[in-house]
């Protein structure tokens, strides 16, 4: 049985969008955020105190593109997976690491210093910047998806996972509204999947179960 631990709407919701996708069985553990801090038993399951944290039998895993990517290639080939034979695997590999790498980390950058420090620590301008940073690197998918529906090999795969979570990330930090009209129409596309919306329900379900606010944190603490 694989296991998942996971916060609303973290980084965690890019393996759990895929077991939705591939309808695979899994036990969801819901963990309070940041949990190293509320949840401190999870040292033990991870020491590194990050979430995900995914378990298939002796196959540990703490890297959410990597789990898309190995869940996609044990359960998807030619599918949600991309292979080494197909035109587009190099662009799949790419984009499946430029949703974490290039679109997730500047936001993580903007939740710190707009909303996570102190008031005393909040650095208003550093939010700004890597608003920007993200929104600029963000507007190289325009032209692609103004031609196309998914982001490579003529499908929706893991990629469109991977930089799938970067938009619903921007989403809850209300950067939405600064989306231009390709990539919007994109991630409605997403939102409107079946394994997108079960994915949602999933997790709403098993944190009201297991006691976890049913809010992430930025969708909590509102606009900035």
């Amino acid at each position: 049985m694989i296991t998942l631990y996971h916060c609303v709407s973290a980084r965690s919701f890019r393996p759990l969008w895929m077991l939705e996708e591939l309808g695979l069985p899994y036990e969801l553990k819901m963990l309070p955020f940041p949990p190293r801090r509320d949840a401190e038993s999870y040292l033990e399951v991870n020491p590194l105190g990050t979430i995900p944290a995914f378990f298939d039998g002796a196959t540990r895993m703490t890297e959410s593109a990597a789990i898309c990517h190995y869940l996609a290639a044990r359960h998807s080939p030619r599918a949600l997976n991309v292979e080494t034979d197909e035109p587009d695997f190099g662009p799949y590999l790419n984009f499946l690491h430029f949703g974490e790498a290039t679109l997730t980390f500047p936001q993580t950058l903007v939740l710190r210093y707009s909303r996570f420090e102190a008031e005393e620590r909040r650095l208003p301008q550093a939010a700004e910047d890597y608003t920007r940073w993200f929104l600029s690197r963000l507007r190289t998918l325009e032209p692609l998806l103004a031609q196309q529906d998914f982001l490579c090999a003529g499908r929706f795969t893991a990629a469109d996972i991977s930089v799938g979570y970067a938009l619903m990330l921007a989403d809850d930090i209300w950067l939405k509204e600064r989306f231009k009209p390709a990539v919007l129409a994109y991630w409605q596309r997403l939102q409107a999947r079946e394994g997108y919306q079960r994915a949602l329900a999933a997790q709403q379900r098993a944190a009201v179960e297991q006691g976890v606010p049913p809010h992430s944190v930025a969708q909590a603490t509102g606009p900035f």
